[in-house]
């Protein structure tokens, strides 16, 4: 059984990742799982934000387990994608899944064949809120 760690989410992140669900087309893509991650989550103000939680616009490393392969991604919105690798978008299966984990935490990731791979937080070497960035 997959037994999911607690998240802590930005207010201003719910509201706006909200507001980007709103404004997609139904047939887009499917909000559904992220939809399932901004209600489980913990809403704390932006400035109540820990500084090992994962946020909007943070910068997060991270390791495939199975590979010890470690990845350093920053997580975004979709208009801010610009076609680059070292970006994830909040839409994308990842990026619903990093939002609100800390540092140390474990998830099961879905790969596209349909298995499971345990990814782990190893550090988050940017997060607006702990720079006092909080309107980005």
């Amino acid at each position: 059984m997959n037994i999911k760690p607690e998240i802590t989410l930005s207010s201003l992140d719910v509201d706006r990742i909200y507001n980007l669900i709103e404004s997609l087309p139904r047939s887009a893509v499917s909000t559904e799982k992220l939809e399932e991650e901004l209600e489980r989550g913990n809403i704390v103000t932006p400035q109540e934000i820990p500084a090992n939680v994962v946020t909007m616009n943070s910068r997060v490393r991270f390791v495939i387990e199975a590979t010890q392969k470690e990845f350093e991604m920053t997580l975004v919105y979709p208009k801010d994608m610009n076609n680059s690798l070292d970006k994830v978008s909040i839409l994308a299966p990842i990026g619903s899944a990093l939002l609100g984990l800390s540092i140390g935490d474990t998830i099961q990731w879905p790969k596209p064949d349909g298995s499971n791979v345990d990814v782990t937080i190893q550090d988050i070497t940017y997060q607006p809120e702990r720079e006092g960035e909080f309107l980005i």
